[in-house]
């Protein structure tokens, strides 16, 4: 079958979160021609095989592409996120994802998509269900909109073997393997694992029959200091000078730890266990207290092997209780770690420039490339954010993301572009401010005041790290 022949200027490769919100700036601030590859039936990567009851961990008010809003500042009514922005709902997403593509890419004429496709490279892809095959010419560049990798639940495969008598379910199913449990085991510390344990709580299993497999506990964000609204500028712009003066006043990595959990930045769950992990998830107080209730925790390290008896770890076992239902929630988030040029010659490959934030990310990154023709401006202004898995990686996170903010600060036109992009969530907030508001000017000035000690502070750490081998980079 001969390849169809296809132009554009722009080929996009992923249409989820990232590829989405890339694609919009390029739509909106230039006029290029763009095509839209996908594996998925459906634009929103991920989001498309995404558990029930999963939701944002962020509020959607900063979430989605920059020319279309996720939920209208909803305000949460009741449940454990109440008083707090919405966090809207994977289906929501999905469904959000695929009315930016049918309402605003398509009708465009500057879009052309083509789900249910593999790309094979160098411009070459083919239809999956048809065999249809297609061969562009790009006259500008190819976008990497897939290089974030995301391990989906429903199609992880667990890194522990397991007996087959044994009542196993990916978070997936849960919701249709609920029925009738005495108890359940849900393994995965991290963000799946915290969102099975409060739906599990939520639909009335009591806290004594959910059995928590954690290998590793994590630091946590208070979901609260997230709110880009200016009725939350205490806890938010509040919490951001919180965390320069406990990193600048720090006298170690533990110590800044210690400091960040007081001024109210981190949280855990435990606070008789020191946490080895961060990836950046975020709980309300309300979830928080929920999952404080949970009585059985099981710290023995990763499991290696699942019996209808017993977990097995490296250096224990542990005795399975009766009628459980073991739900796996121990995919990664993110699997691909490994930092690469975000602007290199012929490719872009979006990546996080702004800690917590992919799609603001990935805006921005399409922006620098709108607005700026030199190839070395572009990676100064797109250096990136490494991703964190250990707690230590918290540093070199936070170090990275307060040397893009200043260089951004030093570029008046992307400045202004940050203040007014929907993404951003936080420059209103500061930008809105007025002159005569000591107390919210205050908290500017210790902000302002703590962050260059903080850098310092940071940098000594880093190198610190390198020299003990901890960090390779």
């Amino acid at each position: 079958m001969k390849a169809e022949q296809l132009t554009c200027d722009y080929l996009i490769v992923g249409s989820g979160a990232v590829g989405m919100a890339f694609a919009d700036v390029l739509l909106s601030e230039t006029d290029a021609s763009i095509i839209i590859v996908d594996k998925y039936a459906k634009p929103g990567g991920h989001w498309n095989l995404a558990y029930p009851f999963v939701t944002l961990h962020q509020p959607s008010a900063f979430y989605g592409v920059c020319s279309r809003e996720l939920n209208r500042g909803v305000i949460d009514k009741t449940g454990m996120n109440e008083g707090l922005m919405g966090l809207a709902s994977g289906a929501e997403v999905s469904a959000y994802f695929d009315s930016v593509m049918q309402e605003t890419f398509l009708p465009s004429g500057r879009v052309q998509y083509f789900p249910l496709s593999q790309y094979e490279g160098e411009g070459k892809f083919t239809n999956i269900t048809g065999g249809k095959t297609y061969d562009v010419t790009i006259n500008k560049k190819i976008v990497d909109a897939t290089y974030l990798k995301t391990s989906i639940p429903i199609t992880h495969k667990p890194s522990f073997t397991l007996d087959d008598e044994v009542d196993f379910t990916p978070v997936n199913t849960l919701t249709q393997r609920v029925r009738g449990r005495k108890n359940y085991v849900v393994i995965g510390g991290g963000k799946t694992g915290i969102d099975t344990c409060l739906w599990l709580l939520s639909n009335f299993v009591n806290p004594e029959n959910i059995h928590w497999v954690v290998s590793r506990d994590a630091w946590l964000l208070n979901r609260k200091n997230t709110q880009p609204l200016s009725d939350f500028f205490f806890d938010t712009i509040g919490a951001q000078a919180n965390q320069m003066e406990a990193i600048a006043q720090s006298t170690s990595i533990d110590d800044m730890f210690d400091k960040l959990e007081e001024a109210g930045v981190m949280l855990r769950i435990d606070k008789d266990v020191r946490p080895a992990m961060f990836h950046g998830a975020t709980v309300s107080e309300a979830e928080l207290a929920a999952l404080q209730t949970l009585p059985n925790v099981i710290r023995h390290g990763r499991v290696t092997h699942v019996g209808k008896e017993a977990l097995t770890f490296q250096d224990a076992q542990w005795a399975m209780p009766e009628d459980a239902l073991v739900v796996d929630c121990s995919a990664s988030a993110l699997t691909n770690l490994e930092i690469k040029p975000v602007f290199e010659g012929n490719i872009i490959t979006p990546q996080t420039v702004r800690a917590y934030q992919p799609v603001f990310s990935a805006a921005l990154i399409a922006h620098v490339e709108a607005a700026y023709e030199d190839e070395a401006t572009k990676q100064k202004l797109t250096q990136v954010v490494p991703l964190p898995n250990r707690d230590i990686d918290w540093v070199p996170m936070t170090a990275a993301m307060l040397r893009n903010m200043h260089i951004w600060g030093e570029a008046p036109e992307l400045r202004a572009w940050i203040h007014n992009c929907r993404l951003d969530g936080f420059s209103k907030i500061v930008h809105g401010v007025a002159k005569d508001d000591m107390a919210k000017l205050q908290v500017l000035g210790r902000l302002k005041a703590a962050s260059q000690p903080a850098m310092g502070k940071l940098m000594e750490y880093m190198h610190g790290l390198k020299a003990s081998g901890k960090l390779a980079f």
